[in-house]
């Protein structure tokens, strides 16, 4: 293992580790005997009251620090690395990857798959599992690493196997044993794949997935994303509306079982098969206390209800205001829908919705979060956009200014000659925004 990636890179002011005279560019190699894997190590070995370090310092010398410490007390080290390890990359060729429907010239680090089991813990990823042997699946247990987020797709063997183009990928049932037995807390997911595992193949993964409860708290089943970009590629194709409804039928009559056995409603279809299908969504107690936002399950029922309180407690008047707002085709009717609701208490508001087609990944992608900068600016060039252009804060890499395709929110202010406001994703943030 690369030692730079145990190497502080900061000390804490008044901590132990300055304390001790540790400084950036020492290594940590050691702690009470034991070889630091990664920051799971680490964390797991600092927790005494009675310490042994093993110290390179920058200057290669080796230097072991007894420290004495409380029991939970902290070192105040930050190292270069967050994971104290490089990323662990996927090893599998699924058929519905999004990553290999990306077209050329995005910047370099959107084509890296991972498929790290720390970064299921720490960041929420959903990972498959294959390139974990069963220690590595003991050490998530011995460490209660949790919870742990695993694409599913299918428990049955052979067709995960294809399904992930990996020939390792049949123990998902197995893997999964050890870390029910464990007791730590899972999320599933599936991704459908139309004629490939849904129909009687979601109602077999969904069933043997049961046997998971309630350590498995939550089942997600998303339909597959498809890009223009797909030559060469496994042949799949959308679903329709009728398809989107059978999905729902599934699922709802086993949240039906389930809710009766568990008191809990476990599988749940995410926000696009209800748009799809044009059904109302589901109200907001099955939805188990929005386990699986992160994959668009429940999050336009949340939207709704928060605008609609927020909009409750908001007394209305006769301010003018002209905003305009960017969603994507699948959610444009619902916040057309929510927004002249908010007309009614302020009609001197004028809130215009633009939905914008997908043309940088394709047509047949119609979520808010996989909008480009080039599309919004290309389609709203010229437009009268009124005061201000909301957009929502899901069109941004996290934690940056940035859309997918590196257009900046000052690019697109400077374009379009407007000033940009970004809306949290929350029904409240929203409401603020357009009146404020």
């Amino acid at each position: 293992m690369d030692k730079h990636i145990q190497k502080i890179f900061q000390i804490k002011p008044g901590s132990i580790a300055e304390e001790m005279e540790l400084k950036p560019g020492d290594i940590i190699e050691a702690v009470n005997g034991h070889e630091i894997e990664d920051v799971f190590d680490y964390q797991f070995l600092i927790n005494d009251e009675q310490l042994q370090v093993l110290v390179r310092t920058a200057e290669g010398e080796e230097v072991l620090l007894d420290i004495e410490k409380d029991y939970d007390e902290d070192l105040g080290i930050t190292f270069e690395s967050s994971l104290m390890d490089d990323y662990r990359s996927c090893s599998n060729s699924c058929i519905f990857c999004f990553i290999d429907q990306l077209p050329k010239g995005m910047r370099e680090t959107m084509y890296f798959k991972d498929d790290d089991s720390r970064l299921s813990f720490l960041q929420g990823n959903y990972i498959t599992m294959t390139n974990m042997s069963d220690e590595n699946i003991e050490r998530l247990v011995h460490y209660r690493l949790e919870p742990i987020n695993v694409s599913v797709h299918t428990t049955d063997p052979q067709l995960r196997c294809r399904m992930l183009g990996n020939r390792f990928a049949g123990r998902i049932m197995e893997q999964l044993s050890i870390l029910d037995r464990g007791g730590i807390i899972m999320n599933g997911q599936i991704v459908l794949c139309k004629g490939v595992n849904d129909g009687q193949e979601l109602e077999r993964t969904i069933s043997d997935l049961t046997q998971f409860l309630p350590d498995m708290e939550s089942l997600s089943v998303v339909p597959v994303g498809l890009s223009d970009y797909r030559d060469g590629l496994y042949h799949l194709e959308a679903f329709s509306s009728e398809d989107a409804g059978r999905v729902i039928d599934c699922i709802e009559s086993w949240q039906k079982k389930i809710f009766a056995d568990y008191g809990t409603h476990f599988v749940h279809a995410s926000d696009e098969w209800y748009l799809l299908a044009g059904r109302e969504l589901p109200e907001e107690e099955r939805y188990d206390g929005y386990l699986q936002l992160e994959n668009g399950v429940g999050m336009l029922r949340l939207l709704i209800n928060e605008f609609r309180e927020e909009l409750a407690d908001t007394a209305g008047d006769s301010r003018k205001r002209h905003v305009s707002i960017v969603t994507g085709n699948l959610a444009g009717p619902s916040i057309r829908s929510l927004c002249d609701e908010l007309q009614k208490k302020f009609p001197g508001v004028i809130i215009d919705i633009h939905i914008i087609i997908n043309h940088f990944f394709g047509e047949m992608i119609t979520v808010s979060g996989l909008l480009t900068g080039t599309d919004i600016i290309r389609q709203l060039k010229g437009q009268e956009l009124g005061d201000r252009l909301l957009l929502p804060v899901n069109v941004l890499r996290s934690g940056e200014d940035v859309l997918l395709d590196d257009v900046t929110l000052h690019d697109i202010e400077n374009a379009l000659q407007i000033q940009v406001s970004v809306v949290k994703s929350n029904g409240q943030d929203l409401v603020k925004k357009i009146i404020e």
